[in-house]
This record gives structure tokens, sequence and C-alpha cells, in this order.
């Protein structure tokens, strides 16, 4: 078997996201007796002047942790400085460790990570699979990120990039949107593959709301709540929402739960208190990994938010936890899209253009007294989970596709 070695900014015992998934897959690997290591930063995701280990191994990964800048979130310009000093450290740890025959996977934390790990792999005779959780530059071209508004500089970086797509040996996407932005960028389709991201679908299972001890410490017994859980950010929106709850700001069933954090997620906050809504709004800070059944049970059902010009840019991950707690699921965002499409198909949920706040209040309203309606399609979220988007059908998907690359030479 070849040896993995994964490249990413964050990695356990960061608990962020694209950290989880990422450990959760090298521990399974090493557990399976393939030669693994990760080549990954000092720091956690929500506390940059954290400095973990240089070295360690754990759970049998093999874990290298390279120095970067330390400006965190707060800022373009200090984030862009993390990604590139996190780009060096990482090519010349890359040089040093990988052996010709090698398999490197790239994440995409920090953007175009493949471009410095394609040129470390050629030079020590290593494939390269790129795991693309989205695509950069499109997705900051969509929202407008101010480093990447020069079309000239974004032709550039894409170019660059499509070159590290095409010479990759694999790119792991994770949905058929995705699979059909990569084909139209060139990228032969047989080095394409859909794997979807998951949750720990063995640990976290529907709780029923009166086994729930999160309903009575944060008072929301005989209440009908629609949440939100993780990070609110650039590529999401609000606003249909918080149209909602303005309407039904005088309907006593109603709590709207935001539970987690990002830049728009303190921006819904400041236009709570601005529109006198305080009342109908929980904050809550992101839970514990161990709390994440509960705090996904809190709700009745949940929301998940996508800017429609990121559509097969990226696929929320929030998704497979929600489906997992058996909740059902609105959409905002393309009623066409990867999500939209999906919920509306199982009928675990419903799809919502973002502006309709008129079409979202009619679906509260429904749900809000129908609880038979919310348990069936709560359960058909789980069952779809199950049956499509299970933690074990990933690793089997992942585990055919680097079964299949061991009979390759790189650069095959």
């Amino acid at each position: 078997m070849r040896r993995l070695i994964f490249v990413n900014r964050f990695f356990f015992p960061d608990h962020s996201a694209t950290s989880q998934i990422l450990s959760d897959l090298a521990f399974h690997l090493a557990e399976k007796g393939r030669e693994v290591a990760v080549v990954t930063s000092a720091q956690i995701y929500d506390a940059p002047r954290t400095s973990l280990p240089e070295f360690e191994t754990v759970n049998g990964v093999q874990v290298h942790r390279v120095p970067s800048s330390r400006f965190g979130r707060g800022s373009l310009v200090g984030r862009s400085l993390d990604y590139l000093t996190f780009y060096r450290s990482a090519r010349r740890r890359l040089t040093g460790l990988a052996r010709p025959g090698d398999l490197i996977v790239t994440k995409t934390d920090p953007p175009l990570l493949s471009l410095p790990v394609l040129a470390a792999a050629r030079r020590r005779g290593a494939g390269l699979i790129n795991w693309l959780q989205d695509l950069y530059p499109e997705i900051a071209v969509a929202l407008d990120v101010p480093l990447v508004r020069s079309p000239v500089l974004a032709r550039q970086l894409a170019r660059r990039r499509d070159r590290s797509l095409q010479a990759a040996e694999a790119n792991v996407v994770l949905g058929e949107l995705m699979a059909e932005k990569l084909a139209a960028l060139g990228v032969a389709p047989a080095r394409i593959h859909v794997i979807p991201n998951w949750c720990n679908d063995l640990e976290l299972r529907p709780v029923a709301q009166a086994d729930n001890p999160l309903r009575h410490a944060w008072g929301l017994q005989d209440k009908f709540v629609f949440g939100y859980s993780g990070n609110l950010g650039r590529a999401h929106q609000f606003e249909t929402v918080l149209a909602a709850a303005a309407s039904l700001r005088d309907d006593a069933r109603f709590v709207f739960a935001m539970i987690g954090g990002g830049k728009r997620y303190q921006e819904l906050r400041s236009a709570v208190e601005r529109y006198g809504l305080a009342g109908s709004f929980r904050f809550m800070p992101y839970q514990p990994r161990q709390a994440l059944a509960q705090s996904l049970g809190v709700c009745d059902a949940h929301w998940i938010s996508l800017n429609p010009r990121v559509e097969g840019l990226l696929v929320p991950s929030k998704f497979y936890g929600i489906a997992a707690a058996g909740r059902p699921i609105v959409m905002i965002g393309d009623p066409d899209g990867e999500l939209g499409r999906l919920v509306t198909a199982q009928s675990c949920g419903f799809a919502v253009k973002p502006g309709d706040a008129a079409t979202l209040i009619g679906i509260l309203q429904r749900l809000a007294r129908d609880p038979n309606a919310v348990a069936q399609m709560g359960a058909r979220a789980r069952a779809l989970l199950e049956t499509r988007f299970s933690r074990a059908q990933a690793f089997e998907r992942w585990g055919r596709l680097l079964n299949r690359l061991d009979q390759m030479q790189p650069g095959a």
C-alpha cells in the first residue's frame, strides 16, 4: 500500500469541520494498516495563539506541524499572511518528508493549497489527490472577496489551479454539481470521484425532545425551535429567516436558535437587537462535540443557507449532522441546487428561494401545527443518511479509490 500524506491547515485535536473529517479518515486508514502522515499547522481554528507539538503520533498517524503566522480570522490581510506562511512551510516539510510513490492528499484549507503541494509532489516523485471542499478562486469571485477582485488575477489563479487538477491522480469532490464543474474545466471524468463528507452517525443519533436536557436548560419547552448550527459565514445568508422572525414575533410558539459562530453570526445578532427581536432568538456558542446530539436535537427543524452564486462550488456539511439527528431540513438557496433537490426529492425538508420569507413562514406554521409531519420528515432524513451518506459508506468509497491507486504508478 502506498503511504498517504494528508495536508490541511488544521488537524486533531482541532474540532473545525475540515479537521474533524480529515481526522476521522486518517485515523480509520491507520487503523486498517495503512501508513499515514499529516502535515498541518500548530494552531487551533478558533484559537490561533495555541501552539501544539511539532511532532507526535496520534492513533497511529504521524502528525507533522509546521510553523506559520498567527493573525487568525480577524482580517483578510492577516488571514492571507497565515495562508502564505503555511504554503511555504508545508511545501518545505513535504519536500523533506515525501518519498517516491507516496500519495499526497491535499485539502483546500488554505485555498489553492494544491499549487505548492503539486510542486513538492513532482519534486519527490509522489502522486497527488485533491480533496476539494470548495472551488477557489471561483468561490472568492462569487462572494466578491476583496483580494481576488481583479479579473486578471482570478484567471491566473484559476489556470494554475486547473493544472493541479489535471495533474492529480484523483480529484475527490463532495457532490455531483461539483463533479460537473470539474469536468467543464477539462478534468478527465476518470479522475473525478464523488465522495460526500459525513458525520459520526454512530454516536450522533436522534434525541427525543422530552429526553433532551438542553431543551430544559435553554428554556425551550413547549416551543417550536427553528435552528441553525455551525458557522454562518460569507457563503450564507440570514435575511430570509430574519424577515420570517419579524413577521412571527407575536406568535409565542416560535423560537429561532443560533448555535455556533462566524462573521455573519455576529451580523445577525446585531440585526436582531436592531429590530427588537431578542425575545424570538437564542444565541448559543459552539457546543462540545460530545453534546452535539443534544444541541442538534434541541431544534424541531433546521435551516441551511447557501448563496446561489456558490452552488456547485461547495456542499454544506451541516446537512449530515442534521440528518443524523433526525430533523427536517429547510434549504434556503437554489431549489435546483445539490441539497435543494435532495431534500425535496426525499421528502425530508423544503427548499426556499432566498428572500421568500412568505414561503418560509408558511412552512414553519405548517410544521408547528403538525408534529407528526415533523417526526416523519426527520425519520426520512435519518434513513437517507443511513442508506446513502453514512460514515462507513464514505470510508468504503475512500478505501476503493485508494486500493485502485495503489496499483498505479505516480502520474499514470
